[in-house]
């Protein structure tokens, strides 16, 4: 039982370092600013979760049970996604560039993680790693819709653009 836990944080853990480094390879190559801080923010994220889940693997293996859980369980996207979705960057980016295909990619990402995250939520006996996975979760929730609405903005703009709109 222990040795499934702990399978289970080992992939947790290769999934946000997987994530970390996408993201900081799209921040890396992009020549949008907008696109560089929203994907430097999303690694340092990712960066976060990775040490939530090794210390939680520290404590699996040190006491065979999950610790307290203690992380702020407030997602707030809400300032990332006015900032993202303004003009200027709509204006850097298309819905057929490099950022648009990483954007896309990212999406992907996200869906994974948050069935990983959820469909251990759900089956966890463990309390705190109920507690964890959940949060988890929910934190890869934000970002997926803070991704999906940049998407469907520079869908949108391109078909503006282009008289795409059926009337």
């Amino acid at each position: 039982m222990q040795q499934n836990i702990l399978n289970i944080l080992k992939g947790a853990i290769l999934l946000e370092r997987r994530g970390r480094a996408f993201y900081e390879q799209i921040s890396m190559q992009t020549k949008s600013e907008a696109v560089k801080e929203i994907f430097q923010l999303m690694a340092e994220e990712e960066a976060k979760h990775v040490s939530f889940l090794s210390e939680q693997y520290k404590q699996v293996v040190k006491n065979g049970v999950f610790s307290t859980v203690n992380i702020d369980m407030e997602h707030n996207h809400d300032d990332i996604s006015v900032e993202v979705l303004s003009e200027k960057l709509q204006n850097q980016i298309s819905a057929a560039s490099y950022e648009a295909a990483a954007i896309a990619a990212a999406i992907s990402m996200e869906k994974k993680a948050i069935d990983f995250y959820a469909d251990r939520a759900k089956i966890a006996t463990d309390d705190e790693e109920k507690k964890l996975f959940k949060w988890l979760s929910e934190w890869e929730i934000g970002h997926l819709e803070l991704l999906e609405e940049l998407d469907r903005e520079l869908v949108e703009k391109v078909w503006n653009d282009n008289s795409f709109w059926p009337y």
